[in-house]
């Protein structure tokens, strides 16, 4: 299925849904990269849709995607209630770059297109590959506060309640 997984691009399965930043009118845009698009990024991108209730854009993909999610990746994420069973890496693309207004590059040493005006950030984060998911739990936990910190930035309060505004 490697042939199939080459087609699939980061822009053809974002999440998106009709929320936007109060801001600017438009959603911010994140775009996860590693390597093989299969622990670590697909990790942060699902703690971000479901952290930040569908008001980011989130993309994730990898320069050399694998055939599959790591499984243990998978079993972390279950046990925080998160699904990932039915997401494929995806090759990494110029156009996901682009349509991104924050790009992180998972510690991977990952080349990845730079366009001015965009963030940069590299995480530097130990990699699922070939670790059982007791291994993987604390990778998981570090991305989860790294994801919560991203949403504080991205996303503003409502002064007085706290609480982000959609």
């Amino acid at each position: 299925m490697a042939t199939e997984t080459a087609t699939e691009t980061a822009e053809t399965t974002s999440k998106t849904t009709n929320a936007t930043d109060t801001v600017s009118g438009k959603k911010p845009s994140v775009l996860f990269v590693c390597v093989h698009n299969a622990g670590r990024s697909q990790m942060a991108a699902a703690y971000l849709q479901h952290l930040s209730e569908g008001r980011i854009e989130v993309l994730s993909a990898g320069s050399q995607p694998a055939d599959q999610i790591n499984p243990s990746a998978v079993e972390a994420m279950k046990e925080e209630g998160i699904d990932i069973t039915a997401e494929t890496p995806k090759i990494l693309t110029t156009e996901a770059v682009k349509a991104s207004d924050v790009v992180v590059t998972m510690g991977c040493g990952d080349e990845c297109p730079y366009f001015p005006g965009k963030r940069y950030e590299d995480w530097v984060l130990e990699d699922p590959a070939g670790k059982g998911v007791e291994s993987v739990r604390p990778i998981r936990d570090e991305i989860k506060g790294r994801i919560q910190q991203l949403i504080s930035e991205l996303l503003p309060t409502d002064a007085g309640t706290g609480m982000q505004s959609a």
